[in-house]
C-alpha cells in the first residue's frame, strides 16, 4: 500500500483531517464589511451641507461663541431687571396720582351723572378752587405727561431684556406669572393709547370741535366718563401686571 493511502486511512483515527489550504489575504489590505453608500457628489454621510466636516477646533470655537453670547444676554438681563422694576413702580405711583387728579377734575366739571347745574363748578366748591373749572387743569395734565413718559420707558425696557432661558415657558408658578405679566402689558398698552387720545379730545374739545360745557354738556360728559372708565381700567391692568411679579 502506498504511503499516501496509509495516511488517508490513519488520519481520521487520530482526529486529524486533511484539508486543502486557503488563500491568505494580501498583506496591508483592508476590505470594508459593508460598502459605503455613494451619492452623486461622492460625499459621505459624515459630510455636512457644504461637503466639509467641521474640525474639533471649529466645533470648540462655535461652542465658546454660543456660551459667550448666552453669558452676555444673562448679564444684560441682570442689569436691566432692577431698572425695569424701578421704572414700573414709578409708573404705577404716577398713574395713581393721575387717576386721582383726573377723578377730581371729572367731579368738578361733570359731577356724578347729573346735570350741569349739579356740578361743583356751577354750585361752587370745586376742589383746588374755581380756577380748575376754566382752562387747562394743570395738575392733572402735568401728572398725565409724567405718567406717559415713565410708561414709555418701562415698556421699552421690557423689550430690551433678553430671555435666553425662555423663563415664561413651562408649568412653574414663576413661568405662569411671567407669561401673564407679558400678556397684560398689551392690555394696558391699549388702555394707555386710548387714554391719550381721549384726553387730547377732552382737553381740546372747544378748539377742535367747537364744544363747550354750556351748550354741549351731555356730549362732553359722555366723553369724560369714557375717559375716566378707561383710565381706571388701565390702572387696574397695570396693577395686576405688577402684582403677579411681586407676590
Amino acid at each position: 500500500m502506498s504511503t499516501l493511502a496509509v495516511l488517508a486511512l490513519a488520519t481520521p483515527l487520530f482526529g486529524f483531517a486533511l484539508t486543502p489550504p486557503t488563500a491568505a489575504p494580501a498583506p496591508n489590505t483592508w476590505v470594508s464589511p459593508t460598502p459605503l453608500a455613494q451619492t452623486d457628489d461622492d460625499s459621505t454621510p459624515e459630510d455636512d451641507a457644504d461637503g466639509e466636516v467641521p474640525t474639533p477646533e471649529e466645533t470648540a470655537e462655535a461652542g465658546a461663541a454660543d456660551m459667550q453670547d448666552y453669558a452676555s444676554q444673562m448679564r444684560q438681563r441682570a442689569e436691566l431687571m432692577p431698572v425695569h422694576r424701578a421704572f414700573g413702580i414709578a409708573t404705577w405711583i404716577s398713574m395713581l396720582a393721575t387717576v386721582t387728579l383726573g377723578t377730581i377734575q371729572y367731579v368738578n366739571l361733570y359731577g356724578f351723572f347729573g346735570g350741569a347745574e349739579d356740578t361743583p363748578c356751577v354750585r361752587g366748591g370745586a376742589v383746588f378752587g374755581d380756577d380748575q373749572c376754566y382752562g387747562p387743569a394743570w395738575p392733572h395734565r402735568i401728572s398725565a405727561i409724567t405718567t406717559s413718559a415713565l410708561y414709555a420707558a418701562t415698556f421699552t425696557l421690557s423689550f430690551m431684556m433678553p430671555d435666553p432661558d425662555h423663563l415664561d415657558q413651562g408649568d412653574s408658578d414663576y413661568a405662569r406669572n411671567l407669561s401673564l405679566h407679558k400678556t397684560l402689558r398689551w392690555a394696558h398698552l391699549a388702555g394707555m393709547a386710548a387714554q391719550i387720545v381721549m384726553g387730547l379730545f377732552s382737553a381740546n374739545a372747544r378748539e377742535w370741535f367747537g364744544l363747550d360745557r354750556a351748550n354741549n354738556f351731555a356730549e362732553l360728559q359722555a366723553l369724560a366718563t369714557a375717559h375716566q372708565v378707561v383710565g381706571l381700567t388701565t390702572f387696574g391692568l397695570l396693577t395686576a401686571a405688577g402684582a403677579v411679579m411681586l407676590f
